[in-house]
């Protein structure tokens, strides 16, 4: 019996690629290809498959977001995630929400195909290193609020018209953004956003 997979990612080429380098291994049956989480949530409900893999970045409903709806929709097909996005918190993120792998997509055809074997036969495959870096980083110290005020400075927004979007003070803002700064253990808001993408906290 082959291992039925779906495969959801947001860039053509790679989904293309992983496709048709897992669709070379004969015990691997390639079932259906989608480009977003929302999609994988609809193909996977209509193929049943035994392993989704997933992208940890697509537009709409994340990585994270379609693997915990997959795990609680769907609680006999298996996710993979295979992404670019190899950080820490991401990681922990996704075991969180369901996922029994998560591996970079930099991974060689034989290990990949590998992995897809062993979560289909109920193990859990991790990136080593990053496992080890997320043992290290331990959890999120970020609150929901702090992620969200954290992410928004990135983009450049100031306290005031982070404020007005979130429907908080300018002030309690700058409380917050203090409050991620302090946890980070940055010593400004910039520092802070570039220390919360690279361990996956934001």
């Amino acid at each position: 019996m082959s291992i039925r997979i779906v495969i959801a990612d947001d860039q053509a080429l790679v989904r293309g690629a992983l496709a048709a380098l897992l669709a070379l291994e004969n015990d691997i049956d390639v079932v259906a290809v989608a480009g977003d989480g929302a999609e994988a949530l609809q193909v996977v409900a209509e193929h049943e498959p035994d392993v989704c893999l997933l992208d940890i970045q697509m537009p709409g409903v994340d990585g994270i977001e379609a693997t915990r709806l997959i795990s609680e929709q769907h609680p006999n097909v298996r996710v993979l995630i295979v992404t670019t996005f190899a950080r820490p918190g991401y990681l922990r993120s996704a075991l969180e929400a369901g996922a029994s792998g998560f591996v970079a997509k930099d991974t060689p055809a034989n290990e990949l195909s590998d992995a897809v074997r062993q979560v289909h036969d109920g193990l859990r495959v991790l990136d080593p290193k990053l496992a080890q870096d997320a043992l290290i980083d331990g959890a999120n110290p970020l609150s929901p609020r702090e992620r969200e005020v954290l992410a928004l400075a990135g983009s450049g927004r100031s306290a005031p018209a982070i404020a007005a979007e979130v429907f908080l003070s300018a002030g309690t803002v700058r409380n917050v953004l203090s409050a991620a700064i302090g946890k980070t253990g940055a010593k400004n808001r910039t520092q802070a956003v570039r220390i919360a993408l690279e361990k996956g906290w934001i």
